[in-house]
């Protein structure tokens, strides 16, 4: 295992400032943040150049890109087709994972099992790993559904986020059962008042978190992804230089 941070912790800024914020915090490995909505690299733009993309995600000021988030409407007419050109940029970039939002609560369960298995289709192509997030507000904030969507499509696997299962509707859901399905990480401190804390506020047990995961032989990203649109009155950067720190005294 090693420590990682997602461009989302500095989604207000351009790619490139984000990246150098990273490391001026001493972070070695990142995640890009592909969302249609950022203000970084979105999955349309991947699509229309694909060269230019992979040029940027080469050019990290010494980070080493470790995984994907993907983040498009699934309502977009170019959604596959803007997928597809993100894996594509994961193998010439030598990442194997890619994040994915599960679906909306109410979306019906045979067309999230068509969506998932069509991603894991087009992600297999390049050898690329499909994780979906777990996630309050989605088909994944129940970690038995979770379980059941992985179960039914061949090669999927899970981004753990610990902190939607300790706030929020699932607040205190016993998740052990998706341990051997995990591909990638996301992480911050919560508590069951807010889903974002300053760290050693919050419940997350690092400690344990990392033991279970080296039960599976868990080998990748720890990603911190503290967000930059919370906790305004908080040290953005000293939260994230403390969490790497607590994070690296754990491996």
């Amino acid at each position: 295992m090693f420590v990682a941070a997602s461009t989302d912790c500095f989604s207000q800024l351009p790619l490139g400032e984000a990246l150098a914020r990273l490391v001026d915090l001493e972070y070695t490995s990142i995640e890009i943040a592909l969302r249609e909505d950022g203000r970084q690299l979105k999955p349309s733009d991947v699509l229309a150049n694909l060269e230019s993309a992979t040029h940027a995600c080469r050019t990290t000021h010494r980070l080493t890109p470790c995984a994907y988030y993907f983040d498009m409407s699934p309502e977009d007419t170019q959604y596959y087709a803007a997928f597809g050109a993100c894996c594509k940029l994961a193998r010439a970039t030598k990442v194997v994972a890619i994040t994915v939002p599960s679906s909306e609560l109410g979306t019906p369960f045979n067309a999230e099992i068509e969506r998932l298995r069509e991603l894991v289709r087009i992600a297999h192509e390049e050898q690329v790993l499909v994780g979906m997030k777990t996630q309050s507000g989605c088909l994944t904030e129940d970690p038995t559904t979770a379980q059941v969507l992985c179960d039914n499509v061949k090669g999927l696997g899970i981004t753990l986020d610990p902190s939607h299962y300790l706030y929020g509707p699932k607040a205190g859901a016993n998740f052990d059962n998706l341990f051997k399905y995990v591909y990638h990480v996301h992480l911050r401190d919560t508590n069951k008042k807010a889903l974002q804390v300053r760290i050693g506020q919050g419940e997350v047990e690092y400690g344990k978190l990392v033991t279970q995961l080296g039960k599976f032989r868990y080998d990748r990203a720890l990603c911190v992804q503290i967000l930059d649109t919370a906790n305004a009155d908080v040290d953005h950067a000293a939260e994230l230089r403390k969490l790497r720190l607590l994070l690296e005294s754990l491996l």
